[in-house]
């Protein structure tokens, strides 16, 4: 592997000092995921990095970043010495972006940062060497650490940028500096730390401010708060686009169909009629192409060459990835679907789940209740503000509950839709994704479609680990396509 930093170059980005004449080929927070030659860097979050710095070393980490040497290194250690750690992440990802020449875009949104950020890398792999972070790393250690990683050859980087509070998101686009901005959408989320959504709206529509001189906003045209963005996109690009269905739109939906394993989509891109698809179910995810294919030409690459590359990008887990479950080894046929959409929900990405799920096609005839369902495992929402309640029950009026035969219901927030269900469609409710996790035996069959969504901390994923224990994954060749 390719050098990423020497010590010298280390210490002179971060103003530290640096112990050892060492060299690392990346960047790691972590040393249950720490790779050789990695750089180790000891933040402090929920535990002190300083504690697990000789394990690290250990793994053979080619150095770790400290404010201080902590017990149990030796006295020869490999160290980066700072007086801050997060500080100095944020200074070396400064200097990786610095040096780089790569093409940045970077995205923001209430609903599909991270489903955006994965098309973008694969509309980008066949046109050079892309670096995008494996993971949702988008807050304030994330995107340095991103930047960090970047490596100076990159041709593109794509910057996934996150909130949870007012004033996060104009230091990172700055520390970023994308050529490209994108809000993919604004919507009821984090309201406990906003007024209003117009908060929200104001607040993603700041990652224009990091822009690079000459740079392009892109944006969704669809929504109540497009004007606003408009208004301040047109203060720092050169050139604002909008996406979206409506007529008003330069990158434009004209017909979105949803297929069981698949969605196919004509467009208008300014006037050139276009064909595309992605692996995938789901409106949202089909318009947040055209923000992708928009993207990678204000990127200076080729969007033909991008919607021919979209038409292999599916979902990755915990974010909508759909996959067959084989209850019976003696019997491949006899199987379920798992929707997987377990790592964050809001009102919006909560209504594009149900859309998904709608849309799904069960089989009849294969298990125990002979007619396949549809099933959605609901966790609660958080940081919804003083209207929860009331944005939990309104997922019942979804028009796709109308095609969902039963709702699980986990938390004390979602009960409160859980009691607001038709008898016919209301399923279990339990106050943790334990509890419902030991009945999943109980509530699947062969022939169902079965969507797990709900916020991260809800612990929905616990739900989706027991369901993939009731049997095995189908190899990937053996999975439908449309």
């Amino acid at each position: 592997m390719s050098v990423l930093w020497t010590a010298a170059e280390a210490a002179a980005a971060t103003g530290g000092e640096a112990r050892g004449d060492w060299s690392a080929t990346g960047v790691s927070i972590d040393t249950r995921s720490i790779g050789a030659g990695d750089l180790f860097v000891a933040l402090k979050d929920q535990r002190d990095g300083h504690d697990f710095v000789a394990a690290a070393l250990e793994k053979d980490a080619a150095a770790a970043m400290v404010s201080r040497i902590p017990g149990g290194v030796r006295a020869d250690a490999p160290l980066l010495i700072v007086d801050d750690v997060l500080a100095a992440l944020g200074a070396l990802g400064r200097a990786g972006r610095a040096r780089s020449r790569a093409k940045v875009i970077g995205i923001t949104g209430s609903v599909g940062k991270t489903s955006t950020k994965e098309m973008l890398r694969v509309a980008l792999l066949g046109q050079g060497k892309v670096h995008a972070a494996e993971k949702s790393f988008n807050n304030h250690w994330g995107v340095p650490l991103t930047l960090a990683r970047l490596p100076p050859d990159a041709d593109y980087a794509v910057i996934e940028i996150g909130m949870n509070r007012s004033g996060e998101i104009a230091p990172l686009s700055r520390l970023a500096r994308p050529h490209v901005a994108i809000v993919t959408t604004v919507a009821p989320a984090h309201l406990e730390a906003f007024e209003n959504v117009e908060g929200i709206a104001r607040e993603k529509a700041s990652i224009f401010e990091g822009l690079e001189a000459g740079g392009s906003a892109v944006v969704n045209g669809d929504i109540e708060w497009t004007p606003l963005l408009k208004q301040v996109a047109g203060r720092y690009a050169r050139r604002v686009v909008t996406f979206g269905c409506g007529a008003g739109n330069h990158h434009r939906a004209l017909d979105l169909r949803l297929h069981d394993h698949a969605t196919v989509a004509t467009a208008r891109l300014w006037r050139t009629p276009v064909a595309y698809c992605i692996k995938a179910t789901g409106r949202h995810l089909a318009v947040n192409a055209l923000a992708v294919i928009a993207a990678v030409g204000e990127a200076g690459a080729d969007p033909a060459r991008a919607i021919v590359a979209l038409a292999s990008w599916e979902p990755v887990d915990g974010r909508g990835r759909r996959e067959s479950i084989v209850l019976d080894i003696a019997d491949e046929h006899l199987t379920f679907d798992l929707i997987d959409d377990a790592f964050n929900a809001n009102p919006a990405s909560m209504a594009a789940a149900l859309d998904v799920l709608g849309a799904a096609v069960p089989k009849d005839g294969m298990g125990r209740v002979s007619r396949g369902r549809r099933i959605a495992i609901l966790g609660e929402m958080l940081e919804l503000g003083p209207d929860e309640a009331r944005l939990h029950v309104e997922i019942g009026d979804h028009p796709a509950m109308e095609r969902i035969e039963l709702i699980h219901c986990v938390g004390r927030r979602m009960r409160a839709l859980w009691e607001a269900l038709p008898d016919r469609r209301r399923g279990r409710w339990a106050e943790t994704a334990d509890d419902l996790a030991a009945e999943v035996h109980h509530l699947v069959d062969a022939g169902d479609v079965v969507l797990v969504k709900g916020s991260k901390a809800s612990k929905v994923n616990q739900i989706v680990d027991a369901i993939r224990k009731l049997g095995h994954a189908a190899p990937r060749t053996e999975r439908g396509a449309d």
